[in-house]
């Protein structure tokens, strides 16, 4: 599933409707008094997190929304329709800015959260609501208020029980498509990805959610190759698959220099529930995978598991792994 995960779109609630500044107009009766009756309500925007969405690519061809304004008000002391409020769906884990794209204004954590982007306007009062006992015949009415417009941004952050992150080339796109349902792009070159992939992996009815993230590169935390566009995505995993391509030279430089990044862009990261994974194993003789592993194992004191994206076994024994870390 590619996915766009940023877009910027104006907003525009709908105005208040005017007061009426109608009078009673009816025969035998030579001064009826002010009927008019006040504006609708202005229409709001409101937007709402449903799971079955998983981009924000319609935003793409759709920027500008505007909700419907509240009718005048009419004699006979009839109030205005309101303006039908405008409701705008995004996926769990969008987030909404300011037109700064820094100041928060909402997070989407869960399914059929709603919040009011944008207010209606308030309706006009009417004739009638200006009669006094020194005033009988009141003329006066007021228009009603201007909905509020502005630009926002919407930002999408993944939310997956597993987010996979590596060295580009590491084999990431090839371990979503054969242990999911998805079907990433795949290549023998660096940056095939660079939108994150979701994909889900079923297991003894169970099931789990998996985040292809972009290849990270040194630098990543300061932007280098996009990387804090990627970056943020592997905030809202829950645990997090590294995966290192075991033809590596030095495995554990490649190891380190991607825990790096993780710890400079948030110290968070390092915290979070870590699966180590050996790829492309099918291409070493199993003595000297054997010694690779060893010599990884022992130097950072950490477990590694073996897989090959051509090893049916091996990915069987994966998907068990995965599903008791992701629970």
């Amino acid at each position: 599933m590619k996915f766009l995960d940023q877009v910027k779109i104006f907003v525009k609630a709908g105005n208040g409707g005017s007061g009426s500044p109608s009078f009673r107009r009816e025969k035998f009766i030579e001064f009826g008094g002010p009927d008019g009756g006040d504006g609708g309500k202005g229409g709001s925007i409101i937007l709402k997190s449903e799971r079955n969405l998983n981009t924000l690519i319609d935003y793409r061809y759709q920027q500008h929304f505007k909700a419907k304004k509240g009718e005048d008000g009419k004699g006979k002391n009839q109030t205005g329709r309101s303006g039908k409020n405008l409701y705008l769906s995004v996926p769990i884990g969008t987030q909404i800015f300011e037109e700064d794209n820094k100041t928060l204004l909402f997070d989407f954590k869960k399914e059929k959260d709603e919040f009011t982007v944008a207010l209606g306007g308030r309706g006009g009062f009417g004739n009638t609501k200006f009669k006094s006992s020194t005033n009988r015949a009141p003329r006066r009415f007021t228009k009603g208020t201007a909905g509020e417009e502005f630009w926002i941004w919407l930002q999408l952050k993944t939310i997956a029980d597993i987010g996979i992150i590596g060295l580009p080339n590491a084999g990431k796109s090839s371990l979503l498509a054969s242990v999911t349902s998805a079907n990433p792009k795949i290549a023998n070159y660096k940056f095939t990805t660079i939108n994150p992939n979701l994909g889900v992996a079923t297991y003894d009815d169970k099931e789990i959610t998996l985040a292809d993230i972009p290849g990270l590169v040194e630098g990543a935390h300061t932007g280098i190759g996009l990387g804090i566009k990627f970056l943020k995505h592997v905030e809202r995993c829950k645990t997090l698959l590294h995966l290192i391509d075991i033809s590596e030279k030095n495995l554990i430089n490649s190891y380190k220099q991607i825990r790096k990044e993780l710890g400079e862009y948030s110290k968070q990261l390092l915290r979070k529930k870590e699966i180590i994974v050996f790829n492309k194993v099918d291409l070493l003789s199993k003595n000297e995978f054997r010694y690779k592993k060893m010599n990884f194992e022992e130097t950072l004191n950490k477990k590694v598991v073996e897989l090959s994206t051509l090893d049916k076994k091996l990915i069987s024994k994966l998907k068990i792994k995965l599903l008791k870390n992701a629970s």
